[in-house]
């Protein structure tokens, strides 16, 4: 029987990936559908191929996602709310394989990244592979004893791997941010709780312009969590900024930020307005 499309949720990768597991853990109530890319899990919302996206922003060891934030502004989706997934790699090997035997470990950069020290201890070459999960199922569908995979314990579970070693991690920490899109966006009632607001923004091109766009944000008392720059279109001279801010459009302190950000601004695109789910995050 095909799948409710309004109960899928997709996300980048194969299945065993932490992004699958940051969908069972969000929408337990929903399947997990599989993609190749960033790109193919967007297309799947906005075709109507799945009711919701599942993208890993950030992590708390190895920083921001390649490349996410240049998809997002074009993404033709929203953010509606975020999701902080605590974050454990696993080595796996095949069936009988010690650790001794390994030489090679393949895994998503981001992973060998949050494993650098402990993937050093052992000895081991780092291979990138295009995702974790995926990694575990080219060894299982190719076994060699010298290979082991970083991956989690539910793609072992899945491919039939052993773990040879729990919590390769190199941070107790590691922890993923992860946003939620959807179709259309959502206004969280501002009086229900914290409130979080992510947008991009490009300045004009006059002295201080960042400055004095940051300026409203300061002398409204509005918190921003987030703020980074990158290049668009790799042009030195083209920078587009990401920022999260705490509270909602419609506060008056917020909306004042806004107005002045905008002021000193070429372009200003709000990507969501969703429910924090920040609380104890940082304690």
């Amino acid at each position: 029987m095909a799948s409710d499309r309004n109960n899928l949720i997709a996300y980048q990768g194969q299945p065993g990936a932490n992004s699958d597991m940051a969908c069972r853990a969000v929408h337990p109530d929903m399947e997990p559908l599989p993609c190749a890319s960033f790109e193919d899990v967007f297309a799947a919302v906005r075709g109507n191929e799945a009711r919701l996206a599942m993208i890993p922003i950030e992590n708390s060891a190895a920083g921001r996602v390649a490349d996410i934030h240049h998809l997002l502004p074009e993404s033709e989706l929203h953010i509606i709310a975020e999701h902080f997934h605590p974050v454990h790699h696993h080595l796996l090997g095949i069936k009988g394989t010690k650790i001794e035997d390994l030489k090679v470990v393949s895994s998503h950069h981001q992973a060998l990244s949050q494993c650098r020290d402990t993937i050093r201890s052992l000895g081991l070459e780092p291979q990138v592979h295009a995702d974790t999960a995926g990694a575990a199922k080219d060894l299982a569908a190719r076994p060699e004893p010298a290979h082991a995979a970083i991956a989690s314990d539910l793609a072992a579970e899945i491919y039939g791997l052993d773990i040879l070693r729990h919590n390769m991690e190199d941070h107790t920490h590691n922890t993923t941010r992860f946003i939620i899109m959807a179709r259309e966006p959502k206004d969280p009632d501002p009086s229900s709780g914290p409130i979080m607001t992510s947008f991009v923004f490009q300045v004009r091109n006059v002295p201080a312009a960042l400055y004095k766009a940051m300026g409203g944000f300061a002398t409204n008392g509005v918190n921003m969590t987030k703020l980074e720059s990158y290049m668009v279109n790799g042009e030195f001279s083209a920078t587009q900024f990401y920022a999260d801010i705490e509270g909602h459009p419609s506060q008056t302190n917020v909306r004042l930020a806004l107005e002045e950000l905008g002021f000193f601004s070429r372009a200003v695109k709000v990507l969501g307005v969703y429910p924090s789910n920040r609380a104890g995050i940082d304690d």
